[in-house]
C-alpha cells in the first residue's frame, strides 16, 4: 500500500506544519519524539508575562550584533520598555550570517550567500516568520534529475543510478554493493538513533553538562570513527564521502553535528522565504525603528515600547565590568579610530566566538567561557551565486534540488521557482565547506570564477565555455574571510559539545552579560538557533530585572 505524505503548501499554517513532521517521524518509525522536537525548538515563555510592557522604562540594554539574535532579542526587551543600543558592525544591511544578493533593482533575481532554507520544524523562526506575515513556498531538497558526478562519472540522482555507475569505483564489499547509499549512510544517523529511548534520544538537542553514554558516545566520535563504528569499508567510507561531500567535508568533526540534523528530521521538508531570507533581518528592523510598529499587536500598547537606537557600522572593541554592576561598551565607528564607551546596565552578546576572541574583556570571563571562547570555531563554507541569462538546468529536467560532486565546487543549488527556460535564473553555483571553501575561496576571483563555469559545465555535460555566454554576473563571499563573522557556522569537534554547550550559553560579570546566537544554541547552523537564544537572552534579563521590582 503507497503511503501518501500531507501536501507541502506555500504559507503552510502551524497545524500544516505540525502534520509533515509527524508524517516524517512515523515514517522513521519514532513519532515518539514529536513532542520533545517541539517543545526543545518552541519559542521560550513570552516575555511579557515576566513582567508588565513598559515596565523597564529607562533601564539601558546593549545589543552586540544585528544578526538575527541580536534582533529576535531587541524585538522582545522592547516589549518591558528597555532603552535599548544596538551595536552592527556592518554599515549597509542587517542580518549578520543571513545575506541575500540582489542581482536587480526589483530584488526578483537573487541568490543566498548565508542560509537558504528553514525546516518545518523550527518553531522559534516559524514564530517569526507568521508574525511577519513573510510568504514561504517549498524548499525542494531531492530531485531525481539532479546528478551525483564522481570520479568523472555522472549519475542522475536516484540510489539505483550511483550503484550502478559510480559503486564500481570503490572497493566494496559484497554486502556494501548490494546496499544503497542512503542506507548505508543511515547506519550512523536513523538507525543509531531508532534503537535509543525518546529521552535518551532528546538529549542529542539538549543542553547538558552530563549525557546518556550513546550521546556522549557521538559527542567523542567523529564522523570517520562512526562509519567505521558501524561496520563499513573503508572503501564504503570513501564511496559515501564523495557521493555527499557535506559528510565528506567533515569526517574529522563530531557525530554528534549529524544526529542534531537527523533526530528533527532538518532536511526532510524544507521552505524558503520568496523575495529572499534577506526578508526576515529587514521585517524586524523595520519594526525595531518605526515609533508606531504594528507587530506587537494589542497586549503591549505602543506607549509601553522602548527606545531602539540602530548604530550600524559601530564596531565593538571591548566590554568592562564597573562597580554596581554596570557594563561599559567600547565602539568606534568603522572610518574613525576614535574610540568611545557607553555604560549599560545589561549586554546581549551576540557576537559570534570567533570575533568576540578579538575584543578587550576587563575583565576576563571564567577560565571556561574563555576556552570555550578560543576554542569554538565557525566552519569555513564559501558560496558563488550565479546570475544566468537562461536557465540551462531546466533542459535536463531540474527544479530545485543539489547536484553533488567530489569535484572543489561539492555543489550545486538550483531554483525552486519556475519560468520559462529562456528567462533569466540564478543558481548557486558553488557551495563547499572546510578545505574545500578555503582552497576555491583562496583563488584570485577571475580564476575562481573560471574554475566553477568550468566544473559545472563537466557536472551537467555541456560543451566547454558555454557557460561564458550565459553567466552574466557573479556573486561570491568566503566566510572566514568576513571580518563579522570569521566563519559560516558553528560545527563541533571531539567532546566540544559537552565541554561547551552550558558553558557557551551561561551569563557572565554578575549575570550581566548574556549570550545568544546559533554557536550557543541546540540548532548550530541554523536561523533557529540564532532566533531561540535570542529571545532567551530576554527572558533572562526580564527575570534578573523582576528580581529588583
Amino acid at each position: 500500500m503507497e503511503i501518501i505524505p500531507p501536501p507541502q503548501p506555500s504559507n503552510p499554517t502551524p497545524e500544516e506544519r505540525l502534520k509533515l513532521l509527524y508524517f516524517g517521524l512515523e515514517l522513521n518509525e519514532r513519532p515518539e519524539d514529536f513532542t520533545n522536537i517541539i517543545s526543545l525548538f518552541n519559542p521560550p515563555q513570552e516575555i511579557s508575562t515576566i513582567l508588565p510592557p513598559g515596565s523597564c522604562k529607562g533601564i539601558k540594554v546593549a545589543i552586540l550584533g544585528g544578526g538575527l539574535a541580536g534582533l529576535s532579542a531587541a524585538f522582545e526587551l522592547r516589549k518591558l520598555g528597555f532603552d535599548i543600543t544596538i551595536y552592527e558592525a556592518e554599515e549597509n544591511r542587517v542580518g549578520g550570517r543571513v545575506f541575500t544578493h540582489y542581482f536587480d533593482k526589483r530584488l526578483g533575481l537573487y541568490g543566498e550567500l548565508g542560509p537558504l532554507r528553514f525546516p518545518v520544524a523550527h518553531q522559534s523562526l516559524w514564530h517569526y516568520i507568521d508574525l511577519f506575515r513573510l510568504n514561504t513556498r517549498r524548499f525542494i531538497v531531492a530531485n531525481e534529475n539532479t546528478f551525483r558526478y564522481v570520479g568523472g562519472v555522472r549519475s542522475r540522482n536516484t540510489p539505483d543510478e550511483v550503484q550502478r555507475l559510480i559503486y564500481p569505483l570503490f572497493n566494496l564489499t559484497p554486502e556494501e554493493k548490494n546496499t544503497p547509499w542512503p542506507s548505508l549512510e543511515a547506519r550512523i544517523l536513523e538507525d543509531y538513533i531508532r534503537p535509543l529511548s525518546p529521552e535518551v534520544r532528546a538529549e542529542i538537542l539538549e543542553l547538558r553538562e552530563i549525557y546518556s553514554p550513546a550521546i556522549a558516545s557521538a559527542d567523542y566520535y567523529n564522523i570517520n570513527q562512526a562509519l567505521q563504528n558501524a561496520n563499513l569499508s573503508r572503501g564504503a567510507i570513501s564511496m559515501l564521502s564523495s557521493v555527499n561531500p557535506f559528510l565528506g567535508g567533515y569526517l574529522d568533526k563530531g557525530h554528534i553535528n549529524f544526529l542534531q540534523d537527523a533526530y528533527p528530521l532538518n532536511f526532510l521538508y524544507m521552505y524558503e522565504l520568496i523575495g529572499g531570507l534577506a526578508t526576515l533581518p529587514k521585517a524586524f528592523y523595520r519594526s525595531l525603528i518605526n515609533p508606531c510598529p504594528t507587530e506587537y499587536g494589542e497586549r503591549v500598547p505602543l506607549k509601553a515600547l522602548g527606545k531602539v537606537a540602530f548604530k550600524r557600522g559601530h564596531q565593538v572593541t571591548g566590554l568592562s565590568q564597573r562597580e554596581g554592576g554596570s557594563v561599559a561598551v567600547q565602539y568606534k565607528e568603522r572610518h574613525s579610530s576614535i574610540k568611545r564607551t557607553k555604560i549599560f546596565d545589561f549586554i546581549v552578546c551576540g557576537i559570534p566566538f570567533s570575533n568576540l576572541r578579538l575584543i578587550d574583556l576587563q575583565p576576563q570571563f571564567n577560565i571556561e567561557k574563555m576556552e570555550a571562547i578560543r576554542q569554538l570555531n565557525l566552519s569555513p563554507a564559501q558560496k558563488t551565486t550565479f546570475l544566468c541569462n537562461r536557465r540551462f538546468w531546466e533542459n535536463d529536467r531540474i527544479i530545485g534540488g543539489t547536484s553533488s560532486t567530489d569535484l572543489i565546487i561539492n555543489s550545486i543549488l538550483y531554483p525552486t521557482d519556475t519560468a520559462p527556460i529562456d528567462s533569466p535564473g540564478v543558481i548557486t553555483a558553488s557551495y563547499n565547506w572546510t578545505q574545500d571553501a578555503l582552497r576555491l575561496g583562496n583563488f584570485i576571483r577571475k580564476d575562481a570564477i573560471e574554475i566553477i563555469k568550468r566544473q559545472i559545465e563537466e557536472i551537467h555535460g555541456l560543451p566547454k565555455f558555454s557557460l561564458d555566454s550565459i553567466v552574466v554576473a557573479h556573486k561570491t563571499i568566503l566566510w572566514t574571510d568576513h571580518p563579522w563573522a570569521l566563519g559560516a557556522f558553528t560545527f563541533t569537534t571531539s567532546k566540544q559539545n559537552q565541554l561547551y554547550a552550558r558553558v557557551s550559553i551561561a551569563p557572565e560579570y554578575n549575570n550581566r552579560v548574556f549570550f545568544a546566537g546559533e554557536h550557543v544554541s541546540n540548532a548550530k547552523g541554523w536561523m533557529q538557533g540564532a532566533l531561540q537564544t535570542g529571545m532567551f537572552a530576554a527572558n533572562n534579563i526580564a527575570l534578573k530585572c523582576q528580581q529588583y521590582t
